[in-house]
């Protein structure tokens, strides 16, 4: 408002004080909606493209629904000691820049979590060929050949985050159910939200009766239902046995989310069944 300024050839200059902004735009505001565009009529006739070779993108399939059937002999594909964090669960770091690629994030699935039964880091056996390999590796094995796995985690297990991914990638890759001693509660729901069998220890000491070659059965899934434990048997390669009680917290809507294959499947379901009802 008063000073001058020297430039660098001495001449003496004084800066314009700024204008306050009009509180109305002179000519107004803008009417159209610049960028906007409206939704198809029939969004079922959308086709959206994306290339195969895409390492980014990836369209999702519905994972499919639950047959009816109890998990038998289901092998155990890590049995996390100690904390086993979402971070543990799916890596982020690098690995974010393929959160729209479900196959290609998965190949971070548990590489942080600590095996139980050797201390080691991200890796575990595959009951088929007696191999250790990583997580993903033994997961995928077991989805080439239909195998479902269960997972069986200790306290608090899924803390951290909230990222669906943790949920997500060991659906994809097979995950049947996740036995923990107790439930870090936004990854419990996302569990249940995927279609997967989120249960915890009756007893807590039942952890200590998994081994690494042990298969589980959960049986009387079609009893299922708000309260009620889930019976699991825990086959021993010994040939023996033990019988455990394990417990859940599914609601009524979200045992139909299990039976739908996960929560995206009811609500499509139900969707369609409404269009159904208008139509007739």
């Amino acid at each position: 408002m008063k000073d001058t300024i020297t430039t660098a050839d001495g001449k003496q200059v004084k800066l314009e004080p700024p204008k306050p902004a009009p509180e109305i735009p002179e000519k107004g505001f803008v009417n159209d909606e610049t960028g906007y565009q409206a939704p198809a009529v029939d969004g079922e006739k959308v086709q959206i493209q994306v290339s195969p070779d895409s390492d980014r993108l990836q369209l999702l399939e519905p994972f499919a629904a639950w047959d009816g059937k109890d998990y038998k002999s289901l092998p155990v594909l890590l049995k996390a000691f100690g904390k086993c964090t979402t971070d543990h669960i799916s890596a982020a770091g690098p690995w974010l820049k393929y959160r729209g690629h479900i196959d290609k994030i998965s190949d971070n699935m548990f590489i942080g979590a600590v095996n139980s039964f050797n201390n080691k880091v991200g890796e575990g056996i595959d009951v088929l060929d007696k191999q250790y390999k990583s997580y993903p590796q033994v997961a995928r094995h077991y989805k080439a050949e239909k195998l479902g796995w269960v997972v069986v985690g200790d306290q608090n297990y899924g803390e951290g985050s909230s990222r669906e991914h943790a949920a997500m990638s060991p659906r994809y890759l097979g995950c049947k159910a996740v036995i923990v001693r107790s439930f870090a509660r936004i990854h419990e729901t996302n569990l249940k939200k995927q279609g997967v069998l989120a249960l915890t220890f009756a007893h807590s000491d039942d952890y200590d009766k998994i081994h690494e070659t042990d298969r589980i059965s959960l049986v009387g899934l079609d009893k299922l239902a708000p309260g009620k434990t889930v019976e699991a048997i825990i086959e021993h390669a010994d040939g023996k046995s033990d019988k455990i009680s394990l417990k859940h917290t599914m609601t009524e809507e979200q045992i139909d989310w299990f039976k739908a294959g996960s929560a995206l499947n009811m609500i499509k379901k139900k969707r369609e069944a409404k269009l159904a009802g208008s139509r007739g």
